[in-house]
């Protein structure tokens, strides 16, 4: 098996949807056939939480301590503390203790690149592992973009979240030149749309024409939903909670254009090494 395609579930600002799409996306490509772990690199723990591990702090081995034993170039044994999922995908949890992680790795020799050392024991064994970036700009979050070949960004049709694009697409830009040369924009998701309201019609419109010449813009829109918001309580995904609704076949239709765009580089790759 080929190593798996990395991608970086990712927003600096909250309340983007960022969670919802990792899980989501990784139990469609689940449905799809593929072997998929996901990676909670939040120490907020809202993806560990939403998979239905609402006790974080108790598991015995969560993303902390596994970083820790890389940066000390600690063995780790197959598959230790990654956990499986009724709906068919792993899970390496998150828990508080990431917080301090981050602040200590900043002493660390080659600080920015621990999780992709961490990933690089376990990519073989996957098709696809999706990282649930934290909020913010901070260590956590270079060492999610240094680890990724590819970024999705989640964004709320809302103007203030679709304003901080730019600087997120701007620290995408200096990783890549700095850190992860194979870095790529896997594509900007318009999140929480409401097709009934001019406000969110015009922002749809002003991503895809600010953005949509130089970096790709997702056809799939996830729309606002009540439903959707309840699965964060139930520990499964909104295929489980609401197989015939609009959010389910949202992410449907993205994990079809993700599977799409990552079998174009697959053919890609081949091309060039004929």
């Amino acid at each position: 098996m080929s190593r798996a395609t990395i991608i970086a579930c990712t927003n600096q600002k909250g309340g983007t949807g960022k969670t919802t799409t990792c899980e989501n996306l990784g139990i469609g490509l689940a449905n799809e056939g593929k072997k998929v772990l996901l990676v909670d690199a939040d120490p907020q723990a809202s993806l560990t939480i939403a998979l239905g591990f609402d006790r974080p702090d108790r598991l015995p081995v969560t993303l902390s301590g596994l970083l820790e034993r890389t940066a000390a170039e600690e063995e780790i044994s197959a598959g230790e503390g990654i956990l499986h999922h009724a709906e068919g995908i792993d899970l390496v949890p998150s828990d508080i203790s990431l917080s301090g992680l981050e602040v200590s790795l900043v002493n660390e020799m080659s600080r920015e690149t621990v999780l992709r050392r961490y990933l690089g024991t376990v990519k073989r064994k996957y098709d696809f592992i999706l990282i649930d970036g934290m909020p913010s700009l901070g260590m956590l979050t270079i060492n999610t973009l240094a680890a990724a070949d590819k970024v999705i960004v989640p964004v709320q049709a809302q103007y203030l979240p679709a304003k901080g694009l730019e600087q997120l697409l701007h620290t995408v830009s200096r990783v890549k030149h700095q850190i992860n040369p194979g870095l790529k924009i896997g594509g900007v998701l318009l999140t929480m749309t409401d097709s009934r309201t001019n406000l969110s019609r015009e922002i749809s419109t002003l991503i895809r024409d600010t953005y949509g010449g130089k970096i790709k813009v997702f056809d799939t829109e996830i729309p606002r939903s009540v439903r959707a918001a309840e699965i964060s309580s139930e520990g499964v995904s909104i295929f489980r909670h609401d197989p015939n609704g609009k959010v389910a076949e949202a992410y449907r239709s993205l994990t079809k254009e993700v599977l799409a765009q990552a079998a174009r580089e697959k053919r890609r790759k081949l091309e060039q090494s004929l």
